[in-house]
């Protein structure tokens, strides 16, 4: 393994960071709001820390899948761990752990928090709370290669570890010009979303930090009622709806609607059925809360918003559906499970590894019926290969397992099973709140120390996908053979 270019790279990383903690700083001396010394000791500290590790010389720079895994988990960790250093020298949070758990959710575009109170913090702070889902959404080293050329072959190992979904490919030749595109993809949704919100009235700077946190799809807002606290606004509810599902989307599709690929856009199972579980579920939990609003249309405008939040693992909230019927709230459960579409911001298992599994499953059954049959997996119109099949059953076993694991040491806490088992998949699947204590006007506060460090290993293990993380506790990934 080649641990002189796996520090090398999480330095650049480090150094990233630092350059980015300017803006905050920026909106400190802007606002004047006590902060700037903040955000200054936070640039000294990450400089420090990246000069450490810049010292050393590298001599081989190659990276293989192994040291592409071990470089995106550990650029993670240590991006969290600086990233909670304005928390923790704002004195705005109890204690570090809550500083990390905070960092951590942000980064990973979770959206869980620890505050019970958020709109008394400085507005640097709550900006610096948007801006790490901004910058975790579409991925860091992701935003990194789009600036710093490492090498074709260096790249792509980076970008497949850190990336959503089953499969990881590129839209054009080169790597770098990949990453390019999907970030330029990602600024220019979020000034639209930006902008569009601003026109219908919402002040410019609660604009900017709702469209980046529905750009990571994370779910931080600035108000304590999140999207509700601007009360039964249904433009601002219809908006923030419809980008959340943009941003829970494949971002190649629009690279393919800029090329006019339209073939390329319809041939799209992933996304078909991504419309589709959302129409269906918003109908279904339309139908079941309808008599606790006004009218169809609030019901159906909160159902959709619900859906596409909790689906896109966004996490925003406009009413408080802990309240609602059984059944919508078994609806959204599942869809916390299922989550966004691979290739998204958005968290979950992913809708297109649902596909592979529901079709290799019709097989199996197909096989046990007629054994000399031979069935071929597509998906998108094209075979999808084993090994991909495979990694899919491996990750979603993986998955469930990490879910049971969680839910036993959570229930330490003494909390209902409600809420440890929302929690858990919660963070697992990058969504935020959950139901019961963690619901849409709860927190995780009332969680031990501990909790909150395991949480936070979750929130990891989802962003990542579960196997750059893993990989890095088990002792087996460190032996030469």
């Amino acid at each position: 393994m080649n641990y002189k270019m796996i520090f090398w790279v999480a330095s650049r990383a480090l150094r990233l960071e630092a350059a980015l903690l300017f803006v905050p700083l920026v909106i400190a001396l802007l606002y004047g709001d006590g902060m700037a010394a903040t955000f200054l000791k936070s640039i000294a500290v990450l400089a420090m820390g990246s000069g450490l590790l810049s010292w050393i010389k590298v001599k081989d720079q190659t990276i293989y899948a192994k040291d592409g895994f071990m470089t995106v988990a550990l650029a993670w960790i240590l991006i969290s761990f600086f990233g909670a250093l304005p928390f923790w020298f704002s004195g705005t949070f109890p204690s570090f752990v809550d500083c990390l758990f905070e960092a951590v959710s942000g980064f990973t575009t979770t959206g869980a928090s620890i505050l019970t109170e958020i709109e008394s913090l400085p507005p640097s702070i709550l900006f610096w709370r948007c801006f790490i889902h901004w910058i975790g959404g579409m991925g860091v080293l992701v935003f990194m290669l789009s600036m710093v050329s490492l090498g074709e072959g260096r790249s792509i190992h980076l970008i497949r570890a850190e990336m959503t979904g089953p499969d990881v490919g590129k839209i054009v030749p080169k790597m770098k010009n990949t990453a390019k595109i999907l970030y330029s993809i990602y600024l220019g949704m979020t000034l639209l979303e930006t902008v569009i919100l601003t026109a219908g009235g919402m002040p410019l700077f609660d604009s900017v930090v709702h469209a980046m946190s529905t750009a990571g799809t994370g779910g931080f807002s600035i108000k304590n009622l999140s999207i509700g606290g601007y009360g039964d606004n249904y433009f601002f509810i219809t908006v923030i709806g419809v980008f959340m599902m943009l941003f829970a989307m494949n971002f190649n599709l629009y690279y393919f609607l800029l090329a006019r690929q339209w073939k390329q856009i319809w041939r799209n199972e992933e996304m078909r059925w991504f419309l589709l579980i959302i129409v269906f579920s918003t109908l279904c939990i339309t139908v079941d809360v309808v008599g606790l609003f006004p009218g169809w249309q609030e019901a159906a405008a909160h159902s959709y918003f619900q859906v596409t939040s909790i689906m896109s693992s966004t996490g925003f909230s406009t009413t408080d559906y802990n309240l609602w019927p059984t059944f919508a709230k078994t609806v959204l459960f599942l869809l916390m499970i299922i989550g966004a579409c691979g290739g998204s911001t958005g968290g979950g298992i992913k809708v297109s590894r649902f596909i592979i599994l529901m079709k290799k499953t019709m097989a199996e059954i197909l096989r046990l019926i007629h054994p000399r049959a031979v069935s071929v997996i597509k998906l998108n119109g094209k075979p999808v290969e084993r090994e991909t099949i495979h990694g899919v059953n491996t990750f979603f076993t993986c998955y469930m397992l990490l879910i049971f694991v969680g839910v036993f040491f959570i229930s330490l806490n003494g909390f209902d099973f409600e809420t440890n088992l929302s929690a858990v998949i919660a963070c697992l699947g990058n969504v935020g709140p959950g139901f019961g204590m963690v619901g849409p006007m709860g927190n995780f506060a009332a969680f031990s120390g501990g909790s909150k460090l395991l949480l936070s290993f979750y929130m990891l293990l989802g962003r990542l996908e579960i196997f750059p993380i893993l990989l890095l506790v088990l002792p087996m990934f460190y032996r030469k053979k």
